[in-house]
């Protein structure tokens, strides 16, 4: 390889590195903007792994892990958590030149990432001594320690640190249960942000992005409604491990029904050309508002059958 393009390589390589770090360092230092920091993570690593291929780029990961883990005391979750972020971006480059649809790309990239999660889970537990169902449970337990911490400095507090205390058990069991639902349902939501982050990254750049079609015509597959039929009905079964199943089902085809719902929305701000900074005000109403993100939900779920944006109609 001559000289120069080496130089050039090296040169990606370390502006890769340093842009990484930053977008941690902001989300590790800023816990307020730390989610939305997250969200940014694996972009420059997907940037780098499409610019520079897999070998070079692979470089980029590494070192910021490895540095990430001197920077936070050794293998903490904090470390796994980001640590998966950034192999996100990674991963998704791998997927993105292998050409596969939407729905395969999101489905492969999610399950590796909830591998990581699940094995980082194992090692974590086992390093505590612990079955990873009670390492879940304390990591809750120690969350809702230090929420009354927090309350216990403030006056008038008593009413609300009482019905944290009364209902401190249900509430840990609740959260173990639906865990691997949580985490699905974070990895979806932040695989699909990717996903439509870096389109506009790479084509700007003169970079290769797979031929999706109009994110914005996609809609939830059909069958899954007999998925959200079955948890719906098994949530008023009295067995609490059922109900937990159930409750994980339904948050995850929620979130797949939300996409096929923000899908709708953007459509039609697509079709009635509104403004981009209204789109963004909008976007983030829908972001806290969550009668929004419920309505955004059905807007999803029911379109099998009102076909809201007659895309059938108009290809006919």
């Amino acid at each position: 390889m001559p000289s120069q393009v080496q130089g050039k390589t090296a040169k990606d390589i370390t502006q890769g590195i340093a842009i990484t770090c930053v977008i941690v360092a902001l989300s590790v230092y800023l816990p307020f903007f730390s989610v939305i920091c997250a969200l940014f993570i694996p972009l420059p690593v997907l940037f780098f792994r499409i610019k520079l291929g897999r070998m070079s780029a692979a470089i980029i990961p590494a070192v910021v892990i490895c540095l990430l883990t001197i920077l936070l005391g050794g293998l903490t979750v904090d470390v796994l958590y980001f640590s998966e972020l950034i192999l996100l971006g990674f991963i998704m480059g791998e997927l993105f030149e292998k050409r596969l649809s939407v729905e395969k790309t999101v489905l492969y990239a999610c399950t590796s990432l909830l591998v990581i999660t699940g094995a980082g889970l194992i090692l974590f537990s086992d390093k505590s001594n612990m079955e990873i169902i009670p390492f879940i449970s304390d990591f809750f337990d120690k969350k809702i320690d230090l929420l009354l911490t927090i309350y216990q400095r403030q006056e008038n507090a008593e009413e609300i640190i009482h019905i944290i205390m009364t209902y401190r058990d249900v509430v840990v069991q609740v959260m173990t249960g639906i865990t691997p639902g949580m985490m699905t349902v974070a990895t979806l939501f932040i695989t699909w942000t990717t996903l439509l982050l870096a389109k506009p990254l790479l084509m700007n750049r003169g970079l290769s992005y797979p031929d999706f079609g109009p994110l914005n015509h996609w809609k939830a597959p059909e069958y899954l409604v007999w998925g959200v039929i079955a948890f719906g009905l098994m949530m008023f079964l009295s067995n609490m491990t059922t109900v937990l199943f159930a409750s994980n089902g339904l948050l995850i085809l929620s979130t797949v029904y939300f996409f096929g719902g923000i899908a709708i929305v953007s459509f039609y701000f697509e079709k009635k050309k509104f403004p981009r900074m209204l789109r963004v005000f909008l976007y983030s109403l829908i972001a806290i508002q969550q009668i929004a993100v419920l309505l955004v939900i059905g807007l999803g779920f029911f379109d099998m059958w009102l076909n809201f944006r007659k895309l059938e109609n108009k290809s006919k």
